[in-house]
Parts: C-alpha cells; structure tokens; sequence
C-alpha cells in the first residue's frame, strides 16, 4: 500500500511539473521588418515574475509614424475585449495574444494589409494588477517594436535572433521538467526505501517479541 502510495505521488509530482512547464512564459523579441500588403505580428510579451500570485493586466498600443514626433492612441485590449483607436488601423488589427485569461502576458496583435505607412515605433503598455494577500500591487510595463516595412521580404537579423532565442527557451524549459521530474524520483525513492525499512524493523521487532514471549512461556511450562 505504501509503494503504491508512493507511485502515485511520483505520478502526480510529475504532472505538476509538466502542467508548470507548458504555463511557463518566454519575453521573445517581436520581428522587425514586415512586407507590404501582406500581414504582420506584432509581438509584445510580459512575463509575470511569480507565477502563483493572481492578476490582471490590460494592453495598450501606441503607434509613432516615421518622421513623426508625437505617438497615437491605436489598440485597447480589456475585460471587455479589443477596441480599434485610431481610423487608420479600422479592419487592420486583430488580437494575437492571451486568450481566456484576463491574467494577460502575451500582448500581441496582428496588423493586415500592412503600407508603407505603417513603418515607424510601436509601444505597447501592460497595465498589471497584482493581487496578494492584504493588498494589491499596480505595475506598468513597456515594450517597443521599430518597425520597417519593404517591398519584398529579407531574413533580418532580428527574426534569426529572435528564432534562436525561441529554440532556446524551449529546450531550456524542457530542461528544467527532466530536472524537476529527476528531483521528484529520487525524492520519493529515499521515501520508499526508508518506508521500507521502518517496515522491516517493525517485523524484526515483532518477531523478536514474539519469541521471547514464547521462551517465557516454556520456562514457565516447565
């Protein structure tokens, strides 16, 4: 019964990695360079530092065209879901991020039939909402794209980079699950074998017990 205890725990353990493993996040760096009339992603990725705690979080976009001095409002995505800002990106944006969760960190969105005029920088702001035990906690982060736009499309420096970075994280987080699952075996294996020992020295004392009772008993017989 306690092996069997002792299996499942293990199994659970590395349930519980996995399920930590796939809700892990990486801050990828979004591409740079889009091509003209085609579409193009936007990337902006927040990773919230500890997992565990509760929050909400809301995404703001702001576009500065080329040559340009000041931003414009463009994108709001809420509770309530996207909101289009700005006439000129009317049909043009879509949400590529964080879905069924109002725990946003991938703030992404996607820009069809993408112009010439659409080069320039974008920022986009997490609005974050921690929630801890007595409190909250409000946080505001940023993230920049320059972006080019071209006739025809390069492979540019930053999407390597950004591709690698990608492979990267991956084989690192499968990494750490083959770690944390090594961990859990060992762990439940030093429970198992002390389990099992406790067990044997249990029934080496009962046996013992048991036969000095009976030696007592045959003095007394005799």
């Amino acid at each position: 019964m306690e092996v069997l205890s002792l299996r499942i725990l293990f199994l659970l353990c590395c349930i519980f990695a996995m399920s930590e493993c796939r809700g892990a996040c990486a801050e990828v760096d979004s591409d740079t360079e889009a091509v003209a009339g085609k579409g193009f992603k936007l990337g902006c990725i927040s990773c919230k530092r500890r997992s565990e705690v509760e929050a909400t979080a809301t995404v703001e976009w702001y576009f500065r065209p080329k040559g340009e001095a000041d931003f414009v409002h463009i994108y709001t995505y809420n509770e309530e879901g996207p909101i289009i800002e700005h006439d000129d990106f009317m049909d043009r944006l879509d949400w590529n991020g964080s879905k069924r969760s109002q725990d946003i960190q991938d703030g992404s969105i996607y820009l069809l039939n993408v112009t010439f005029n659409d080069t320039g920088t974008y920022r986009c702001f997490f609005n974050r909402i921690l929630f801890y035990a007595n409190y909250e906690y409000s946080t505001v982060i940023s993230k920049v794209v320059q972006l080019s736009v071209v006739a025809k499309a390069t492979r540019g420096t930053a999407s390597i980079v950004s591709e690698v970075m990608m492979y990267v994280s991956i084989i690192g987080l499968q990494v750490w699950l083959l770690i944390e699952m090594i961990y859990c075996y060992r762990k439940i294996s030093a429970a198992g074998e002390e389990a099992l020992r406790e067990a044997a020295n249990a029934e080496y004392l009962a046996i013992a017990s048991e036969s000095k009772e009976n030696c007592a008993g045959v003095q007394v017989g005799e």
